[in-house]
């Protein structure tokens, strides 16, 4: 028996390595237990029994065409950040795209009151998931020369490095040091970073790190930070509860989603003074470090591989299932 193909589209390469790509590469993996995936940039015309396309509007091209060519198949939407948060708001693609599609999937469940009411109940909540890796003792850590707090993630706008920059400006204890990983993805933000390493000696920009090499810096340090504008389900912070590293992120509703409402690490969001006061409270303040640990901890269930698979593999097989038991009405009278 010929196993039913799914095609997946993705804006970003494994090049790129963000999140776009990780959770399209994630999602292949999942699914080839029981289909036969492709996964590329955009969709060739190539036949296939359903689409999953990550990005409205970045994705809307391959959208459209697969829509108008196979009205009657599954097409699944993966919104992201700047679709729930700014695209679907603005973006006449984009907006295109989230009635084109058949399924929508958020990342988290604030995600849910960025969609039309009648949208809703027809969009399904899946948390991403990271391998889970074995923390470093706290022992251990409290042992460490420096209190390390890194920043992961592309040096551009959505991602609000001169946040996590500034905050360099307002700490006092010597032993912090912040760590910003990521590529320059905007030249004005790469001369930010290299004044910033070179002006305080708290600050320090690793640039791009390979994936593997990016985990274990951040399964060693003792907090991570995301300053993020807009986020739909960040993956860098499934990374850190999964490594047993405590959070600190902006107050806006992708990380509220992912960390929960009363999560006592959240920062106004572009307030570098707020986040330098929250990173030496967490330094020194145990207390405090330690009833962040214990959040983050309360989450991680949430972020299971095995959790995000079976419901990857679930609402596949319910679409591709549901549209074998429909009547065939592609024919010459639709």
């Amino acid at each position: 028996m010929v196993k039913p193909h799914i095609y997946i589209v993705t804006p970003a390469s494994a090049k790129t390595n963000n999140g776009n790509w990780l959770t399209a590469s994630r999602w292949a993996g999942f699914l080839r237990e029981r289909y036969r995936v492709t996964l590329a940039l955009s969709w060739d015309g190539r036949s296939c029994d359903a689409m999953i396309a990550l990005h409205a509007r970045r994705s809307a091209s391959s959208i459209a065409a697969f829509a108008a060519a196979h009205p009657s198949l599954p097409l699944v939407l993966v919104l992201t950040g700047t679709d729930l948060y700014r695209d679907i708001g603005t973006d006449v693609d984009g907006r295109r795209s989230l009635q084109l599609a058949t399924h929508r999937v958020v990342l988290q469940p604030e995600g849910l009151l960025e969609l039309d009411p009648e949208l809703r109940d027809r969009t399904t909540v899946i948390y991403q998931s990271a391998r889970v890796l074995k923390p470093v003792p706290m022992e251990l850590k409290q042992r460490m020369r420096h209190f390390d707090v890194t920043m992961v993630g592309h040096l551009r706008h959505e991602k609000d490095p001169l946040t996590f920059m500034r905050a360099a400006m307002h700490i006092n204890d010597r032993r912090i040091r912040l760590l910003h990983i990521g590529g320059a993805l905007d030249p004005e933000f790469a001369l930010h970073a290299r004044g910033t390493h070179d002006a305080h000696p708290h600050y320090r920009w690793l640039g791009h790190l390979p994936r593997a090499l990016t985990r274990q810096r951040l399964k060693r340090s003792h907090l991570m930070i995301i300053a993020s504008v807009m986020e739909g389900g960040a993956n860098v912070i499934i990374e850190a509860v999964t490594s047993g590293v405590p959070v600190l992120a902006s107050d806006i509703p992708g990380n509220r989603g992912m960390l929960g409402a009363d999560y006592a690490g959240y920062f106004p969001l572009g307030d570098s003074l707020a986040l330098a006061r929250l990173i030496e409270s967490a330094a020194t303040d145990n207390a405090f470090y330690a009833w962040l640990q214990a959040q983050c901890a309360a989450r991680a269930h949430l972020f299971m591989p095995e959790r995000e698979r079976t419901a990857v593999l679930k609402l596949m097989d319910n679409s591709i299932d549901a549209r074998n038991a429909a009547p065939d009405i592609s024919g010459p009278f639709r």
